[in-house]
């Protein structure tokens, strides 16, 4: 028995570790391709300003010192030792932190009034730890301003801007710098075939976007570890050929003696020196790809080296040749190997857009399900893999922002500029890595308990280092960084009012919404009818009757014999089970046959197809009356609790059945009642719900008009009549975002003064 024991345990071991190598090997091509392509233009973009009057050996080392701490600290110790700690279900991002600090410390917006997923997630079911003084208080301070909330929410909304931003540099500097080494052989061709052929690479890698990453991306392991492979191993050669002293200046010393000698020079080439860690943020961002050994196994084993055997090449042929300053990385790799050097160095260029251009669509998707972005159309191109999303409007848009960013600047000393105040190089990468710097405080605090030292040695290490590259980023806004900057600040903007637009409509429903006495008090009065069939209406109320169906009855007095209330959750986590996907309650008496159900998505979880949708849902109902008729060995029970409170304590559909039931007093709206039912006979009510079933859906929606009050100031009127006005008549419908056929379709317009 111990030797089968042991065996078992060595094969679950050893398919551990395939796995694992797996992962590692796939994460090549979708997480360090903008990583591990940066030696291009590093070395070229740090010595195109002032840096080019100090062109000694020492102000050479120097960078290349700086390179190494950079790369040392940054990717290695903080994100690949701490940062990866971090996730949220295995999740990771600036919104993955966010929804970390939301669920396990309440902190944020972003929570609807009743909430249901306190608790949804596996992560929260192990043992609290227990509360520290220093997380008390800051517990506390929160709850008493919530001022600091919408801070933390804009913070965390600007740090996703500034990824969303990088989508468009990041594709337009990476292919635009690799083209650029042809002039390096052919010094004679015009800028403008160079800007031609980025063009054409561009529109090809955007049009093959709706095919899946699963499909582009096969061929993108291979190109980036053969494309390490080439710049590790001309490393070594420029090293052994050149200069074998640049080992020395893996020294700090060479980075006191580079400030020394150059002063402010020195200073402003940290913009152009931070680009070597664009893309470290990746290894957090799509974390909910791989594990967090698989990536750190990656990076450890193969792209730090790699990377740092090519920075110490390329010093070692620059100390010999400093002409080549403004052309080093080309100029660097030996005659005989040029040509195919620079063919992987255009693939590669391409993996990297794509990895940033996936990034960009996973973020945006991630902003929509917490209502901080307008409804776009989000494509599931896998079936296994249910971050690989595709969508047609932010692709579109990014592609043309990205040939205007090249058209424009036709330079990639003009586009590093700018690329210092996004994700990828310069600013936004340095304040997304920033923000997470920040948001880890809070974490290890708050979330993991730390002693609050350790939080602020975490952020005074980090943030200080973070601080000096922003405050170096800061100078290239005149040289083209305000683009990036006042692209993300629109983005922010947009996100921001959607999201405040989306909860002033949420909370006038709230506070309108009718108690069903008073909705059934107008039938002798109005003379409803009910039709067959059966009406799925869509609000955002969690109990009660939303405004818009007694808007509806008021107008035109029927209904259909059966009414489902669906209400959509998207949860501040990133994926809920099907077992806990549907909530469905009674609303009155079962002669009434009116029904609720939340269904509850989280940010990554997949959102299918109406007809899917509508059988899981109608089943689920069957399912929950005939557990009623099926609990005939349950004594009768009835209890009361707020209806704040988890919501599944009122209803789960399990071997302990209960449901909700909303009494018609509008008791409901602030409590519900447990009730156990003893031997109920729903035989009608199943035939009822059968029979409407065959007679057809219909689905109810509000088509609202959302405008501020005639007191409200002016910067409300602007924001809600214009702004959200705006977002709301140009971005996809509910009903086309969630699939509902218009031949079932019934709209009630109303207009909401918020």
């Amino acid at each position: 028995m111990e030797l089968e024991s042991g065996s078992t345990n060595r094969q679950s071991r050893l398919k551990l570790y395939k796995s694992t190598l797996i992962l590692a090997y796939q994460s090549f091509g979708v997480v360090y391709g903008d990583l591990s392509t940066s030696p291009i233009y590093v070395y070229t973009s740090t010595f195109s300003g002032r840096l080019r009057l100090h062109e000694d050996d020492d102000e050479i080392l120097g960078v290349l010192s700086l390179v190494f701490w950079t790369l040392t600290l940054i990717p290695l110790c903080k994100y690949i030792v701490f940062v990866l700690g971090a996730d949220d279900n295995g999740e990771g991002g600036t919104f993955a932190l966010y929804s970390l600090l939301c669920r396990r410390a309440k902190l944020g917006l972003l929570r609807p009034s009743h909430s249901t997923d306190d608790d949804i997630s596996s992560q929260d079911s192990c043992l609290l730890i227990k509360e520290t003084r220093a997380s008390s208080l800051l517990k506390e301070f929160f709850d008493k301003h919530h001022s600091s909330r919408v801070v933390l929410l804009l913070v965390v909304i600007l740090g996703t801007s500034m990824v969303i931003a990088d989508g468009i540099l990041t594709p337009s500097m990476s292919v635009l710098s690799a083209v650029y080494g042809i002039k390096t052989k052919a010094g004679g061709l015009h800028d403008s075939y160079a800007v031609l052929i980025t063009c054409l690479i561009l529109v090809g890698l955007f049009v093959l976007q709706h095919i899946g990453t699963h499909r582009v991306g096969f061929l993108f392991a291979p190109i980036i570890l053969l494309w390490l492979l080439s710049i590790s191993g001309v490393g070594i050669y420029n090293i052994i050929q050149w200069n074998p002293r640049v080992v020395s200046a893996l020294s700090p010393y060479y980075v006191y003696k580079l400030f020394k000698l150059t002063g402010k020079d020195g200073w402003t080439s940290l913009g152009g020196i931070v680009l070597c860690i664009t893309g470290a943020e990746a290894m957090f961002a799509d974390l909910g790809h791989f594990s967090q050994l698989s990536i750190r196994i990656a990076f450890t084993a193969i792209i730090y080296p790699s990377l740092i055997l090519a920075y110490m090449g390329e010093a070692a042929y620059l100390s010999k040749h400093k002409e080549d300053l403004q052309r080093s990385f080309y100029r660097a790799i030996p005659e005989a190997v040029f040509w195919p050097v620079f063919i992987i160095a255009t693939l590669a260029t391409v993996v990297a857009s794509q990895a940033v251009i996936s990034a960009t669509f996973s973020i945006i998707s991630q902003c929509w399900a917490l209502k901080c972005f307008p409804r776009v159309k989000i494509i599931h191109t896998s079936n296994q893999m249910h971050g690989q999303i595709y969508i047609p409007e932010v692709n579109w848009m990014l592609m043309v922002f990205c040939l205007l960013v090249v058209i424009g600047f036709r330079d990639t000393d003009m586009i590093a500029n700018a690329y210092v105040y996004l994700f990828v190089p310069g600013l936004t990468v340095i304040i997304v890595m920033f923000v997470t710097t920040c948001l880890m405080f809070l974490v290890i605090v708050m979330v993991w308990k730390r002693n609050i030292l350790a939080a602020f040695i975490f952020v005074t290490v980090f943030g200080f280092v973070e601080l000096l590259y922003l405050s170096s980023c800061l100078a290239k806004v005149a040289k083209g960084g305000w683009i990036p900057l006042i692209f993300s600040l629109i983005v922010l903007s947009v996100m921001y009012i959607w999201h405040y637009g989306t909860l002033q409509k949420q909370s006038f429903e709230s506070h309108n919404r009718t108690s069903l006495d008073m909705l059934l008090s107008l039938g002798p009065n109005v003379g409803i009818n009910r039709v067959r069939g059966i009406g799925l209406i869509y609000t955002n109320v969690l109990s009660g009757i939303p405004p818009m169906f007694s808007h509806f009855v008021t107008n035109f007095p029927a209904f259909h014999q059966v009414l489902i209330f669906v209400t959509f959750q998207f949860l501040i986590t990133p994926r809920v089970s099907a077992n806990q996907r549907f909530i469905v309650s009674r609303i009155g008496p079962a002669e009434f046959r009116l029904y609720r159900c939340i269904v509850r998505f989280g940010y990554k979880d997949a959102r299918r197809d109406s007809y899917a949708f509508e059988t899981d849902l109608i089943e689920t109902v069957r399912v929950f009356l005939q557990h009623e008729s099926d609990d005939g060995d349950a004594r009768d029970s009835v209890s009361e609790m707020p209806v704040n409170q988890h919501e599944s304590d009122c209803l789960r559909l399990r071997d302990d059945v209960s449901m909700r039931v909303e009494n018609g007093s509008g008791a409901g709206l602030t409590r519900c009642k447990r009730v156990r039912f003893c031997g109920v006979d729903n035989s009608k009510e199943l035939e009822d719900l059968e029979d409407a079933r065959e007679a057809g859906l219909a689905y109810m929606m509000g088509n609202t008009c959302v405008l501020a009050r005639e007191t409200s100031s002016f910067v409300k009127k602007f924001a809600i009549n214009i702004v959200y006005g705006f977002l709301r008549r140009n971005c996809r419908s509910p009903s086309t975002a969630l699939g509902v056929p218009h031949t079932s379709l019934i709209e009630v317009g109303m207009a909401y003064r918020v």
